[in-house]
């Protein structure tokens, strides 16, 4: 079955329903721990293959260093990016950990699943927004 609408019209109605399931106000509380034990993890998120992560092992090259994002993004923002970067860039390599749409070649076991659960993606970006920066001493 074909969409009549053209792919960046339907990666901009992707991200409003995205949003819609994950209202700011409505957020899961994330927990900072689970968060780092997320993104070790390279076969639950896959992270840490394709980023380099504050406080964390040496990760991938493949997407760009995740360091110092709490001064570029808020946590909606950063659970928007993860949940689906297609709808800030729909050319992104980036899988989509909290959509199901548009995906192909995906198993009958994991068919209508997203690879991360909401508690998970708000783990995620509280340890992300609590990391320490490139001057801090925590690392």
């Amino acid at each position: 079955m074909h969409s009549i609408l053209p792919l960046p019209a339907r990666l901009t109605l992707l991200a409003l329903l995205t949003m819609a399931t994950l209202p700011a106000g409505a957020a899961l509380p994330g927990d900072v721990a689970r968060g780092r034990a997320l993104l070790l993890q390279r076969q639950d998120s896959g992270c840490i293959l394709c980023h380099v992560l504050p406080g964390l092992p040496p990760g991938g090259a493949l997407g760009p260093p995740l360091v110092d994002l709490a001064r570029r993004y808020d946590s909606d923002a950063l659970r928007l990016r993860i949940a689906d970067a297609r709808s800030v860039n729909p050319d992104t390599v980036m899988p989509p950990y909290f959509s199901t749409e548009g995906l192909r070649n995906v198993a009958r076991s994991r068919a209508g699943l997203t690879v991360l659960s909401e508690q998970a993606l708000a783990d995620i970006v509280a340890y992300l927004l609590a990391a320490p920066g490139p001057d801090d001493d925590r690392r």
